[in-house]
């Protein structure tokens, strides 16, 4: 071997003709455990919060219960724009191969967290939410640049078919998280932690041999301090303001009358802004913004965004329907619907994967254009069917939705990436790449804000009313019922996700003691508090339904206004005129 060649770094090597294979398989095991981390905890918590003696309804515990099932999403969604631009900088496959590593750190240190006494078990919990921040880091770093690295790695013609794959990887990862979470926490709570360590450690080995830099660097002689900044603070400010907006705020059942929420609402927004002008004025800005005059990019981005606005909260309201009425009315336990749920959600899960990879395949016989607008067509008649459905459902029925659902997100998903992608200059896939990936991080925390204030807000007004009288009716004295039926929603619905029986949680055991056995069975039993929620949480539901159709059906205008197939190459750089690609401005 010469000296010259024994000079190239190892990721700068030419790759063999098989390589886009490589990286594929290794950027879908990146995107399956982010993925699957992001949700392996849902269906644990109970587990994990026994496990270190603290009971995650008491109201002291709810921000904790929070920042364990957001906070995770609120660091990766802050992030994936400065790494992608760091990694444009220093290279997709370093900052990658770093994730590996960061997150295999935080999975180990996790499951190390020592069992404490009762008294000291908040000082786990916010162990715990520290550790899971640092994957959260590592998460960001493999997010922000598996879509560059594949896009480097295949040939347009290709793109869809490989990107599908990835996009089928990232479901796949939440619901697999979802069924693993269950079954590991019944054995030992800190295996839910332990499973991504060895997948973590292959990782990082298989990405540091295997991985080459494709990408074209650009140069980075300037930090841009402020750019990252206003980005950086801006998203935290609002993101953690709509997480807290679901707390509940002096006799408000929400809590968007909580000073500190507004004004993090509002800091953030106006730090957003500030970043807009700030990037203008940048020497070397953090996010060239004329990069949003490549109309695939920008309206790719937005519908990006308008489906995980529609999407982000829809498999929580799916679990606590199911959760708190579906399965219990068919003679399951609390304590085991949320595997059930799971279980039940599958066809969501095969919708998409089959959908989510021929997608590809479809998009370079059609178009992008076709293939996104007709599946958000689809998912928009499917939200409105699903407000045909009653509480007490037919499975079957729901399942062909669910798989519908999941076929129209499938199908969106793949092609709507591939379009924004290909419309990037190579040296700014990494940016371009967290910018889309921002928009779809960014719109999951907003979509949960959404849905559960409008199903506060309906249980609010009606579900009071309906408790009060069935407390009483069963023996509950008038002042425990009043009170109990006062209580805000917000620790019911936590209940429910959580496994628990809502009415076990709410009225004190002394009381329930103090009642016949007759009385208590009845209370305490599978159908009194689905019977008690169902009317208004359908109510709320159908709203919510409508308001992911009507979102569904603007992703579908946007989607159709992205213009003909387009992929960027030095060719295409010279005409300003082609699908709205204003190239030279964001060239150097």
């Amino acid at each position: 071997m010469s000296s010259d060649t024994q000079a190239i770094p190892r990721h700068a090597r030419p790759v063999g003709k098989n390589y886009k294979w490589v990286a594929l398989s290794n950027t879908t095991l990146g995107v399956l455990l982010g993925s699957m981390d992001s949700s392996i905890i849902l269906i644990s918590m109970p587990q994990i919060f026994k496990g270190l003696g603290v009971n995650p309804l008491q109201p002291s515990e709810t921000g904790n219960l929070l920042w364990m099932l957001l906070g995770y999403m609120v660091v990766t969604a802050t992030l994936l724009v400065t790494l992608g631009r760091w990694a444009d900088a220093r290279g997709r496959v370093r900052i990658y191969n770093l994730g590996f590593m960061i997150f295999s750190i935080g999975s180990v240190l996790l499951y190390f967290v020592p069992e404490l006494t009762p008294q000291l078990g908040d000082t786990a919990v916010f162990e715990l939410i520290i550790f899971r921040l640092v994957q959260g880091v590592g998460a960001a770093c493999l997010i922000a640049n598996s879509t560059a690295i594949l896009t480097d790695a295949f040939p347009p013609e290709e793109r869809g078919l490989a990107l599908g794959i990835n996009m089928v990887a990232a479901l796949g990862g939440s619901l697999v998280g979802l069924l693993l979470g269950g079954f590991l926490s019944a054995i030992n709570w800190r295996w839910v932690f332990l499973i991504s360590v060895p997948f973590g450690i292959i990782g990082t080995i298989w990405a540091y041999i295997s991985l080459r830099e494709q990408s074209v660097r650009r140069s980075a002689s300037h930090i841009d301090l402020p750019g990252n900044f206003c980005l950086g603070a801006g998203l935290v400010s609002l993101l953690v303001a709509l997480t807290y907006g679901l707390l509940p705020y002096g006799n408000s059942t929400t809590g968007w009358t909580n000073p500190l929420v507004i004004g993090g609402v509002v800091l953030g927004i106006l730090l957003l802004v500030g970043f807009v002008f700030v990037e203008q004025r940048a020497p070397d800005p953090l996010f060239h913004l004329e990069l949003f005059r490549i109309r695939p990019f920008t309206v790719g981005c937005i519908a990006q965004f308008l489906v995980s606005i529609a999407y982000g909260g829809l498999q929580l309201i799916f679990i606590i329907w199911l959760q708190g009425i579906w399965l219990p009315l068919h003679g399951y336990a609390f304590e085991d619907t949320p595997l059930w749920s799971a279980i039940y959600l599958l066809p969501l899960l095969i919708g998409y994967m089959i959908f989510g990879v021929t997608s590809g395949w479809l998009t370079h016989r059609l178009s992008p254009r076709n293939v996104t607008t007709g599946a958000m067509v689809v998912l928009t008649i499917a939200f409105m069917a699903l407000r045909t459905f009653p509480a007490n459902f037919d499975y079957p029925s729901f399942a062909i939705v669910l798989f519908i659902i999941g076929a129209g997100f499938g199908a969106f998903a793949a092609p709507n990436t591939t379009s924004v992608m290909n419309a990037l200059p190579p040296e700014y896939r990494g940016v371009g790449s967290g910018m889309r990936s921002t928009f779809q991080f960014a719109g999951s925390p907003l979509s949960l804000s959404v849905y559960f204030t409008v199903l506060i807000l309906a249980l609010s007004t009606s579900l009071p009313v309906a408790l009060r009288n069935g407390l009483q009716s069963n023996g509950i004295p008038a002042d425990t019922a009043a009170r109990v039926s006062n209580l805000p929603p917000t620790g019911a619905l936590f209940a429910v996700f959580l496994g628990y029986n809502p009415v076990q949680t709410m009225v004190p055991p002394t009381v329930l003691q103090q009642l016949p056995d007759d009385a208590q069975k009845n209370l305490l039993s599978n159908t009194f508090f689905p019977n008690a929620i169902s009317a208004s949480f359908m109510d709320a539901l159908r709203a919510v339904f409508l308001f992911s159709a009507g979102l569904a059906l603007l992703a579908a205008i946007f989607s159709a206004i992205r213009g003909k197939r387009f992929v960027y190459d030095e060719s295409t750089a010279k005409d300003k005129d082609e699908a709205g690609v204003l190239a030279s401005a964001v060239m150097h």
